[in-house]
């Protein structure tokens, strides 16, 4: 024979919303879970994309400034892990490292400007994540909350410190 007692309304009410808290927490955890799989399957994709659209749009600007020594900007792509680099000479040097880190969704930008007058260079980091809802996959700046919806609009903003020589 087993005996039931009512249980006191705080309990319930502590109940219902335990119960609240374990269906939010579950619907973020299938959406964390559709997002690591989106970047298992589009991941390296967007990094491909990406560097074949910066890679389009630097040689646009050196055909802008044919023999030009000074924006003879080129893009090496021979890293091993996708990721690649984009640099420009002196006088105004400057070089983005673009490295894809997959298992954590981010990719890490590091700029790196050569200062004149002997002072130490200057880096600055850009870490950009992918950022999808489950169903689609883009990227997004980690700082500012910026989202790029296509590969242009990513490269036109790593580009321009490159560019310009110019830090952000």
């Amino acid at each position: 024979m087993s005996s039931s007692v009512a249980a006191p309304d705080w309990i319930k009410r502590l109940a219902d919303e335990e119960r609240r808290r374990d269906s939010v927490r579950n619907k973020e955890d299938d959406t964390a879970a559709r997002k690591a799989e989106l970047v298992r399957l589009n991941g390296r994709r967007l990094v491909d994309e990406l560097r074949a659209t910066m890679t389009r749009d630097v040689e646009a600007f050196r055909a802008e400034f044919a023999g030009d020594p000074a924006r003879d900007v080129v893009v090496d792509a021979t890293a091993a892990d996708g990721g690649f680099t984009v640099a420009k000479p002196a006088p105004a040097a400057v070089s983005l490292t673009v490295t894809p880190n997959l298992a954590a969704a981010l990719v890490v930008c590091l700029y790196r400007f050569t200062l004149t007058g002997g002072l130490p260079p200057r880096e600055d980091r850009i870490d950009v994540m992918f950022s999808g809802d489950g169903e689609t996959l883009q990227m997004k700046h980690h700082g500012t909350g910026r989202l790029f919806a296509t590969a242009e609009a990513l490269s036109e903003f790593l580009l321009i410190p490159v560019l310009t020589g110019r830090p952000r």
